[in-house]
C-alpha cells in the first residue's frame, strides 16, 4: 500500500478515525482475498455514521478510488447483493 486513506483529522475523533481506517481496509480486503459480507456491512454503517452526508461520502470513498483504484461503492454494493454469512471478493 503506497497511499494514504482520506480522513478527517480535524473533526473526527481518534475512535471515528480508527473506524473509518477500518472500513477502507476491509474494502482493500474485499479485493485482494476477500471478507465477510456482514462485517464489512457493519463497517459500512459505522462509516455512515460518521460521514451521515452523501456528498462528503462521494469525495472521501472518490479520493480513495483514486488512490488505491478500490471502489466502496461497488463493494458496498456488492455485499448487499448477497446473503448474509457470505464472504464478498471483488
Amino acid at each position: 500500500m503506497s497511499y494514504t486513506y482520506p480522513i478527517d483529522e480535524i473533526h473526527w475523533s481518534k475512535e471515528e478515525i480508527i473506524d473509518v481506517v477500518n472500513f477502507y481496509s476491509l474494502v482493500e480486503q474485499a479485493y485482494e482475498q476477500g471478507v465477510k459480507r456482514d462485517d464489512l456491512l457493519l463497517a459500512y454503517t459505522r462509516f455512515k455514521q460518521i460521514v451521515p452526508s452523501k456528498s462528503e461520502e462521494k469525495t472521501l470513498c472518490g479520493q480513495f478510488e483514486k488512490e488505491s483504484g478500490y471502489s466502496c461503492y461497488r463493494t458496498v454494493k456488492q455485499a448487499r447483493s448477497l446473503s448474509e454469512g457470505e464472504r464478498l471478493k471483488m
